[in-house]
């Protein structure tokens, strides 16, 4: 099957949603010129995903937003930026990282935009209009699902914008989540279950979005908005489910790694690869030729000498790991495809591999390290790369997996007052991690045992995949003293933490030049 990995030309785009003057090159091609034919509209699509891929996308910036605000992560980066960015100590004149989201998102905004004003108006193969169509409402509400969860109040642009200026005033919240709804909604209704099931120049492309990624989406949509719907938010899990295309992997590590992406546990992610465009680094702003399709994860998580190790697990979430024996009596074989660590400590395990030489090898004359605790999840540990220097790892950002699903949609039953229909989700999902059975060991749960347990689930499935935070917020626990006092306690950043602080800062610029629009609380 055929991986597609967007490159972006001859779309024009703005980066932002401020007041502009842009000048019209002549040698460029522009919306008048273009848009004219089938493979116009295909280019149009392909460029619409791409915003996923820069430095401000899922190269590097998304990741550091999403985990290091959970507790299951910290940084200690000599960055101040990124140090700050878990520690919730931003302000609003620094835009590094945060406002190169911002801007990197609206300019996805656009790009979807462009082809929702223009494909319908071109004359072809009517299948493959809609599902092209269907990809952009996908699209952009992917990324207003990033810039409402990341900022709150953001503008709503709907339409291509006259380049001559424009301004959009800052929607609430709810409207935010009410438009990402109505992007999946639409998506649902045109993507198909398989590309290759269908006919037509996009057959078998991986990495399109599908009708299973819209339903998925549009369900955790229904629980990230103000108030959950969480009847909603089950129907869309249960009809993922329903299509019995999607299952849980053997091998839990097996979703972190070069091989094996695109797996049927797999619903959506973000396409790197080594052997796509240049060679250079896709910092942001205009693409150019020379950026290559790679990710820059790697390198920026990766433990002491091997890369650059802003990011680490902390202590509480490897305590949390040994909280429960599997039913051989063995550590949750979670951790060794998360967390890199001296694993001989867990009499059982062997001494892990780690790029080409062991962890206990490379740490053993530096006690600090050996006894410290390093990221291994999205890491090249086991392509006999020597380590991360080169900033260019191939390995796919899984945004989705099937087991989110299965414990999203247990969560959405248990608040139903199904409590005792949940088990059977959560436990297909602990079997994978070789735990006991769940109604053996804590039978009857009322709901709040119950939401307890889902959040420890939660936690270890999907550590370091730029959930908890979300959790966290979405659960309420911020604005609960008991809740956010065991934060702090599991993971000191919390301690700067303040009312309001749950989003990121409106980047300054951005006030600065549209009139009438806010900043955030507590920034």
């Amino acid at each position: 099957m055929k991986k597609i990995l967007i490159i972006a030309t001859g779309i024009i785009f703005i980066a932002g949603c401020t007041k502009q003057l842009e000048q019209v090159n002549p040698n460029s091609q522009t919306s008048a010129s273009f848009w004219k034919t089938q493979a116009d509209a295909i280019a149009g699509i392909n460029a619409a995903y791409s915003s996923l891929l820069p430095d401000g996308g899922y190269m590097r910036c998304t990741p550091l937003m999403l985990d290091t605000r959970g507790d299951d992560a910290k940084s200690n980066s000599p960055w101040d930026q990124m140090y700050n960015t878990g520690k919730f100590a931003l302000n609003s004149g620094n835009i590094a990282i945060y406002g190169w989201t911002y801007e990197t998102y609206y300019q996805g905004v656009l790009r979807c935009n462009q082809v929702l004003d223009n494909v319908p108006g071109i004359d072809m193969d009517a299948a493959l209009k809609d599902r092209i169509i269907g990809q952009a409402h996908f699209m952009r509400g992917l990324y207003y699902y990033h810039l409402v969860n990341f900022f709150g109040r953001v503008p709503l642009i709907l339409q291509v914008p006259e380049i001559s200026g424009f301004s959009v005033p800052q929607a609430t919240v709810e409207q935010g989540w009410n438009q990402v709804i109505s992007d999946f909604t639409e998506a649902a209704g045109k993507l198909p279950v398989k590309y290759s099931d269908i006919t037509g120049p996009d057959k078998n492309d991986l990495g399109r979005a599908t009708k299973g990624a819209a339903m998925a989406f549009l369900g955790k949509a229904h629980l990230f908005k103000p108030t959950p719907d969480f009847a909603a938010a089950a129907t869309q899990f249960k009809a993922v489910m329903d299509l019995n295309i999607y299952n849980l992997m053997p091998n839990y590590n097996n979703n972190f790694l070069e091989t094996n992406e695109n797996n049927i546990e797999s619903v959506f992610e973000v396409q790197f690869s080594r052997d796509a465009g240049g060679s250079e680094l896709g910092w942001g702003g205009a693409p150019q030729p020379g950026w290559g399709k790679t990710s820059a994860r790697a390198i920026t998580y990766a433990p002491r000498a091997f890369g650059w190790t802003d990011v680490q697990p902390t202590r509480s979430i490897f305590d949390e790991f040994h909280q429960e024996k599997t039913t051989t009596n063995a550590v949750d074989p979670r951790i060794l495809a998360t967390i890199f660590y001296n694993d001989t400590i867990d009499t059982h395990l062997p001494s892990t591999p780690m790029y080409t030489t062991t962890f206990q090898a490379k740490y053993a004359a530096n006690p600090a390290d050996f006894n410290d605790l390093f990221c291994k999840k999205y890491q090249n540990y086991s392509g006999g790369r020597a380590d991360e220097y080169d900033w260019r790892s191939g390995i796919n950002e899984r945004l989705i997996r099937f087991s989110d699903i299965l414990l999203m949609y247990a969560e959405c039953l248990n608040e139903q007052n199904q409590t005792a229909q949940a088990y059977q989700h959560i436990q297909r999902v602990r079997t994978r991690a070789g735990l006991p059975d769940l109604a053996t060991v804590r039978p009857n749960m009322t709901q709040q045992q119950m939401r307890d347990q889902i959040a420890h689930e939660r936690l270890l499935e999907f550590c370091l995949e730029g959930h908890r935070f979300d959790d966290i917020r979405r659960w309420g626990w911020l604005k609960d003293a008991a809740k956010l006092a065991v934060l702090k306690a599991r993971d000191p950043e919390f301690n700067s933490y303040a009312p309001g602080r749950e989003y990121f800062p409106i980047p300054q610029r951005e006030i600065d030049l549209n009139p009438g629009y806010t900043q955030n609380s507590g920034y």
